[in-house]
């Protein structure tokens, strides 16, 4: 990831605690400093915003008030309010003024515990951010600060970005000392053109020669297990896969994407449903892994 700080968007919410747990676990493994963000509506062209002086000073003291009574339990974190038009420019502006290298965010709310399910916010950024987005599963908050970061893995395709994908994860295990898992779902979706035992020999031939391409680009002081997953569909292939309480899954950015920006693609939006850890979303440009 290209900037050494990690940006958290912070509101008063179990979204935004989860959203400070996982940043606090990010910033402590990969040695960052963390800058946790309350981002307020700009009153500039927004007329249902008051533009009475006070009213913005109680709103602004209301949102420190927020931060400084979250941060009491992390007192490594800073804390910082900034105004935008919507909660997702700020959050990369924020990013952009702390040179970050990952913004973190918490799923939206109503989502089954240990899951995820995208707020607005969320949703924005995933299409649309020029760095990393990390996005907390709810419950994260939950995650004992002590377990650190025990495993990355990385979900490996064939696509365009899947070298990108590959370093970041590689680099993210370096300097977190944490082990690199490679996963496959290479296959699992196979249309059911043939017997059901060939697609699923074949799909896992495939997958596993994907994860053999892709283990031999690592560095040599990268060393990685490698997993295929298997299943009816890709949510019961993840659903099926060991995960470690406290890891993190990245997968990468979908080849609609722009130029250094992100976009949820479709595979990576079905892992995401069925992910009980935190997923970090990475740009398929190589600036995102530099």
């Amino acid at each position: 990831m290209s900037g050494d700080r990690v940006v958290v968007g912070y509101a008063a919410t179990d979204a935004g605690a989860d959203a400070l747990a996982l940043g606090a676990r990010l910033g402590a493994a990969l040695d960052a400093p963390v800058h946790a963000v309350v981002v307020l509506p700009s009153a500039e062209g927004n007329v249902s915003i008051p533009t009475d002086a006070s009213y913005e000073r109680l709103v602004e003291d209301t949102a420190r008030g927020w931060l400084r009574d979250a941060l009491a339990s992390f007192p490594g974190i800073r804390g910082h309010v900034r105004h935008a038009s919507a909660v997702s420019d700020g959050l990369v502006a924020a990013a952009e003024e702390f040179d970050a290298g990952v913004i973190v965010v918490g799923t939206g709310g109503g989502g089954p515990r240990g899951r995820h399910r995208l707020g607005t916010t969320a949703e924005e950024l995933v299409h649309s951010a020029p760095v990393p987005v990390a996005l907390a599963q709810e419950g994260a908050r939950g995650i004992d600060p002590g377990v650190g970061l025990p495993r990355v893995t990385a979900a490996i395709g064939t696509r365009p970005g899947a070298g990108v994908l590959l370093h970041t994860a590689a680099t993210v295990s370096r300097r977190t000392h944490a082990p690199l898992r490679l996963l496959s779902l290479a296959g699992v979706d196979l249309p059911n053109r043939v017997d059901a035992g060939l697609t699923r020999l074949t799909g896992q031939t495939h997958a596993a020669s994907v994860l053999d391409a892709a283990r031999a680009t690592l560095p040599p002081e990268v060393p990685a297990e490698a997993v295929v997953g298997t299943g009816s569909d890709i949510e019961d292939a993840v659903s099926h896969i060991e995960w470690q309480p406290g890891e993190i899954a990245l997968v990468g950015s979908s080849r609609l994407a722009q130029p250094r920006r992100l976009f949820l693609g479709s595979t990576a939006g079905r892992i995401l449903r069925a992910l009980p850890v935190p997923m970090i979303v990475v740009p398929r440009t190589s600036e995102a892994s530099s």
